[in-house]
């Protein structure tokens, strides 16, 4: 495989501080993320991480801290405005539509992209079907990417665990997005899906030149396929670096085994 070059920063995040209620969330969390790289955020259960990935997509707004996307600041947005300038989500808990076949709900993944208006797509004519055409080539070549051609008109709910997950990727791909947030993309998985879809999210990096924030719970897998990682306890952060420094560094071996150990 071709050395993939890591570029400049593309989205920075700066002292995130985030409450609810009196609870804390997070508190003071700063991270960058390199355009092309595979940036893993771990940390055991309860650590604030889902949380954060919320705050990059605009679900929350924090209390403090901002986030900087290709060099503009913000101290909060909202999801779609986040989705329009190219940072997409898949979840843990997968939001896809069970009674739809795989290729339409790929093709939810496109509507961002469309820009004729309803009643032109209703009536299917003119630039509504040419563009449509276009949108339907995107998505076939997800599907194909993904080795889900034999299901392309299975209705969702219908197909494994695994397959269903590597659907909700194919969606999140079909927003052509910078930057892609995995929430757990192994979780409840077996081995064998599990390197599945370690395969296509290098693939993913590789191919399309995406780059991807992730988090995972198995840390043979962060380990494998992570160039940077980021390591949260208790909404704070005790640890960043290389696979390896992390691997190594005290903070993160107390936090994951306990202090006896």
């Amino acid at each position: 495989m071709a050395q993939r070059k890591i570029g400049d920063v593309i989205l920075d995040v700066r002292n995130i501080s985030l409450r609810f209620g009196g609870v804390k969330a997070l508190t003071d969390i700063s991270f960058d993320v390199r355009e092309h790289e595979i940036r893993a955020i771990i940390g055991p259960n309860g650590a604030g991480k889902s949380s954060m990935l919320n705050c990059i997509n605009g679900v929350y707004t924090p209390q403090e801290g901002s986030i900087t996307f290709r060099g503009q600041t913000f101290s909060h947005m909202n999801s779609r405005q986040v989705a329009e300038m190219g940072i997409a989500r898949t979840f843990q808990n997968l939001a896809l539509f069970k009674g739809m076949s795989v290729l339409d709900n790929i093709m939810t993944g496109r509507n961002l992209r469309i820009r004729s208006n309803l009643f032109l797509q209703a009536l299917r004519i003119g630039p509504a079907e040419r563009e449509e055409i276009e949108h339907r080539e995107v998505v076939e070549r997800i599907i194909d990417f993904l080795e889900i051609q034999a299901y392309r008109k299975t209705p969702v709910g219908q197909l494994p665990y695994g397959l269903q997950k590597r659907v909700d990727l194919g969606r999140a791909l079909a927003m052509e997005p910078q930057v892609l947030l995995l929430d757990e993309p192994m979780a409840g998985m077996n081995v064998e899906e599990k390197q599945d879809m370690c395969r296509f999210i290098l693939d993913v990096n590789d191919e399309f030149g995406t780059t991807i924030v992730l988090i995972e719970h198995d840390m043979g897998v962060v380990m494998d396929i992570s160039d940077r990682v980021v390591v949260l306890d208790y909404g704070k952060k005790i640890g960043d670096g290389t696979p390896e420094e992390v691997r190594t560094n005290p903070d993160v071996i107390r936090a994951y085994l306990g202090a006896s150990h």
